[in-house]
């Protein structure tokens, strides 16, 4: 692997990557993966903090359609946040690489509160992270929780892990052939032709920090490893007062 280009990285990780070719739930082979991808960046230096969705086993949106109260569906989700969390723990431990899972709704049973200099110290001892919980708030994404925890942690760039998507594109690629596919965009202009690079608040956290973020697609060959090294995959968003 090539010099790394950040040393502290918040990796966010959609529940449906964590499928593979499953309809619902983890592919335990996906997850191998990808745990072994954080080892191989943990052994060269790099702090990784991580944030799981929960999508593969529940949708708070999906279930408020349905007639479900927002708020309990809302909940639910951050539940299955933390099926995922510990899921990933148990594949990052089965690679001898020392993990710990925090929460953000409490649940002393399996994970750690979060408690944000706790996370750090974790880090520091090179220790991955896992962020359960979302933001531990209804009505918040896991891509707003995070964007507020790579802030928090004062990571230098937000990994956004895709499932079948390589990046930033003027257009849904999956409906228009012809769309464009951004190598690199800044902060000001990705809101200004509203790209749906992440959800409105987690991106707004983000611009309003100067919080670089690479979008990539997680299938892709070593993606986790290329993107932290700074190689060009995806699309990178970038903030123009420091242009990267």
């Amino acid at each position: 692997m090539a010099e790394v280009k950040y040393r502290r990285v918040l990796l966010k990780l959609s529940g449906e990557a964590l499928m593979g070719e499953r309809d619902f739930g983890i592919d335990p082979s996906t997850l191998t993966s990808i745990a072994q991808q954080v080892k191989r960046v943990i052994g060269k230096g790099v702090e990784v903090a991580i944030v799981v969705g929960g999508g593969n086993f529940w949708r708070g949106s999906s279930a408020e359609m349905g007639g479900m109260d927002r708020v309990a569906a809302d909940y639910a989700g951050m539940l299955a946040t933390v099926i995922n969390a510990l899921a990933f723990q148990d594949a990052l431990e089965r690679e001898k690489v020392t993990t710990r899972t925090q929460s953000a709704i409490t649940i002393q049973a399996v994970a750690e509160p979060y408690i944000r200099r706790r996370a750090i110290r974790h880090l520091e001892k090179g220790r991955a992270v896992i962020f359960a919980g979302g933001t531990g708030n209804p009505y918040m994404t896991t891509d707003t929780a995070a964007a507020l925890r790579a802030i928090e942690i004062g990571a230098e760039v937000l990994l956004v892990a895709k499932s079948g998507v390589d990046g930033v594109y003027d257009a849904d690629p999956h409906k228009n052939r012809q769309a464009k596919k951004f190598d690199r965009i800044s902060h000001r202009e990705a809101l200004t032709r509203q790209l749906e690079v992440m959800d409105t608040t987690a991106f707004s956290l983000c611009y309003e920090n100067k919080l670089p973020i690479i979008v990539f697609d997680l299938e892709a060959r070593g993606s986790i490893e290329r993107a932290i090294c700074g190689e060009p995959i995806g699309t990178l968003v970038f903030s123009e007062e420091t242009n990267d």
